[in-house]
């Protein structure tokens, strides 16, 4: 994987780069891609591979649709990347920055929202066990609880709506963070270091 976003792929085929036009299918909101290593779009507890592993190629300047998944989920963030997440022993939602490099665990059911701060698309690597992007339970918006549970009075299904309806508010009204000068500086370092390193 290349600092610019660039993602080259070997298999038994031989190695190929990957891009949106090819072997990449649509990652929960439009203009977010998702290219899958183990598993497949249509795993699922009935038709189990019993985790998918999948590169995600997040937007610039973009978030995801606040959702949660049906099973458990890691995310390594490979760019400049935040997190929205409900916080619920303070019973708000919470940012949480996140560098190249880290890993965030998602729990099943935790109301989240990944975002790129940066103007490449960055690349993601996921981990989530049990559910295909193809999967219902895959990534549960609030518009989607709304409407599965409409007639159901269950306090779960109303407080995870509401949950993912904070996080929908605090995107809007703090919208996608920025990439810091420390963050801007690092990364120049970097760069002049990989140059020193090709003498």
């Amino acid at each position: 994987m290349g600092s610019g976003g660039r993602v080259f792929f070997t298999d038994r085929d031989g190695s190929r780069e990957l891009g949106p036009s090819e072997e990449f299918l649509r990652f929960i909101d439009e203009g977010q891609f998702a290219h899958y290593f183990v598993g497949d779009a249509k795993t699922c507890p009935e038709r189990p591979s019993n985790a998918t592993f999948e590169l995600g190629v997040v937007g610039p300047r973009s978030t995801f649709t606040p959702h949660a998944h049906g099973g458990e989920r890691f995310v390594l963030g490979l760019g400049r990347a935040g997190c929205g997440l409900y916080d619920a022993t303070r019973g708000r939602a919470a940012e949480v920055t996140l560098l190249p490099g880290e890993l965030i665990r998602i729990p099943e059911m935790m109301p989240h929202s990944f975002a790129n701060r940066g103007s490449r698309p960055p690349n993601i690597l996921a981990a989530n066990t049990g559910y295909g992007i193809d999967h219902e339970d895959y990534a549960i918006t609030a518009e989607e609880v709304e409407r599965r549970f409409a007639a159901s009075a269950d306090a779960d299904f109303t407080a995870l709506a509401a949950a993912l309806r904070d996080i929908e508010r605090l995107q809007r009204v703090r919208g996608i963070g920025a990439v810091t000068v420390r963050e801007r500086l690092a990364a120049g370092l970097r760069r002049a270091a990989a140059l020193e390193g090709l003498r």
